[in-house]
């Protein structure tokens, strides 16, 4: 697999759903969540000691605390405090026009509800490609891009996307409170040799990978091995709850170690890795410090480059939503690169290109210190192999229209002025793009450019924290601690009353 989906639903076959067709879901879940597990269809589970299994087609039941199911027509039994998570199919009829999420959030042993969830995700719209049978949620772009001093741009790989009648089909819908200004939408047709995979970076330059190296190790500072969590793209995902440590420290840190090819000038880091759920829910809980004020802020940074080229040095210092890359050389440890956040609910694959010409030996380690609760990691490798050329075609859209019939196509061609607006939850727009002719011999990988920016629906009342605000902007971690604090007060908030 070349991503998953992290934190709420890591595994997606997430289907938004119209005109009352038949919808496929597939989320983790914490075993508390699961209200009724006698009720709904387990396919498979995440052992606590990080063993992965998949459950044989019906006749799972849970009783007595444990579960019981068939693995390739063999009994199988395990109990329930041995599983860290639970993965939960549900298959549903809607006779209304969206679904929203039905599904948990991973956080320490709280129980959260469907409800949460929509309300705790606090970012962009989300894409969903046909398949040839069905939408399916395949991108999540711009997240981060709270307001239009903060527009930019961002490249998906549609791993979904399949042409029927020559045709690509797309649908963008809104999901959560927020009013969502899409500027542009077009693919990124990409044909290339077979035997790579290609990989976008954070600016939309394509990579090609061929010959992936996965760590040596992986490991935290306290020397907890995290190798099973972060060598493969999979179902194992590493997302420390937002907790300091003992000494109230709020960064984790890793370090990753890699194989090196003698004379390597540069490594092509690739990252599976997106913003934690906590840290996306942080987004709205900052920017309800700024109460009645709000707008004011909105409107410097939308004026001024000043403003937000300060907030995104701050974002950097903190490394909440963008992650620095420490390379060790002989000097020390050195940043060489800035791995962007995304998600929450999808992790794309990105590369970052790091300057390895000063790393000596067979060895590369590569050090990330992350703020606790902010973010969710999948996988880690390296390739040293240099680019290969690829045919790459733009393809605007040749339709785009509301769920009303509305053309919105003239807004979603061009970087201008004119957006395409979605501000309820619910709207939507299915759009049309001519699928260019295969090559012979070619393999396809289609991504999608979208620019765009949100604004999330806040009362912007109330006297703002001051303090609080000077805080986090002036003193390094002080928006981590800000993030735990509220963290720790959700969890106490969420635990079942005593009798």
């Amino acid at each position: 697999m070349k991503r998953r989906s992290v934190a709420v639903i890591v595994t997606l076959a997430l289907l938004f759903q119209f005109s009352g067709c038949k919808v496929k879901k597939v989320h983790r879940l914490d075993p508390a969540q699961v209200q009724n597990p006698e009720r709904e269809r387990i396919v498979g589970v995440t052992t606590k000691n990080g063993e992965e299994v998949s459950f044989d087609p019906y006749g799972t039941v849970v009783k007595g605390g444990s579960i019981q199911a068939l693995v390739k027509k063999q009994p199988y039994q395990i109990s329930l405090d041995q599983v860290q998570r639970l993965w939960v199919q549900r298959q549903e009829t809607s006779t209304i026009r969206t679904i929203g999420l039905v599904a948990a959030v991973v956080v320490g042993t709280i129980v959260v509800t469907a409800a949460i969830i929509v309300a705790t995700k606090q970012s962009c719209p989300f894409i969903y490609s046909w398949d040839g049978a069905q939408y399916v949620f395949d991108a999540e772009p711009y997240g981060g891009a709270i307001t239009r001093g903060l527009e930019r741009d961002d490249y998906s790989e549609l791993e979904h996307l399949r042409p029927e009648n020559g045709f690509y089909r797309l649908m963008i819908g809104n999901e959560v409170p927020e009013t969502q200004f899409t500027n542009l939408l077009e693919l990124k047709v990409v044909d290339h040799n077979p035997a790579t995979r290609v990989v976008s970076d954070e600016w939309g330059r394509l990579h090609t990978i061929s010959a992936l190296r996965a760590p040596l190790s992986a490991r935290e500072k306290t020397g907890h091995d995290l190798l099973p969590w972060l060598q493969a793209t999979d179902k194992l995902i590493w997302e420390p709850d937002a907790v300091p440590d003992s000494r109230g420290n709020t960064r984790q840190e890793v370090v990753l170690t890699f194989p090196k090819e003698r004379g390597a000038k540069h490594a092509k880091l690739v990252a599976n890795a997106a913003t934690g759920l906590w840290g996306s829910y942080m987004i709205k809980a900052m920017l309800e410090l700024r109460g009645r004020d709000l707008e004011q802020w909105y409107a410097r940074v939308d004026s001024s480059r000043s403003e937000a080229n300060a907030l995104f040095a701050w974002n950097i210092r903190e490394e909440l939503y963008a992650l620095k890359l420490y390379v060790e050389e002989p000097t020390g440890w050195e940043v060489r690169g800035i791995m962007p956040g995304g998600g929450p609910f999808i992790a794309e694959d990105r590369v970052v290109t790091l300057d390895v010409s000063r790393v000596p030996g067979d060895q590369l380690r590569i050090r990330i210190r992350p703020p606790a609760g902010f973010w969710a990691f999948n996988s880690f490798a390296v390739d040293y192999t240099s680019d290969e050329s690829v045919r790459v075609e733009t393809v605007p859209p040749a339709e785009a229209r509301t769920d009303h019939g509305q053309s919105v196509l003239a807004e979603l061609q061009g970087v201008d002025d004119s957006y395409y607006e979605m501000p309820r939850i619910g709207d939507c727009a299915y759009l049309r793009f001519p699928a260019p002719p295969s090559r012979s011999g070619m393999k396809r990988t289609v991504f999608l450019h979208s620019r765009g920016y949100y604004r999330l629906h806040l009362t912007g009342s109330g006297d703002p924290d001051t303090a609080t605000l000077q805080q986090i902007q002036s003193e390094p971690d002080a928006a981590a601690l800000f993030a735990a604090a509220r963290f720790a007060a959700w969890r106490r908030n969420s635990q079942p009353a005593s009798h």
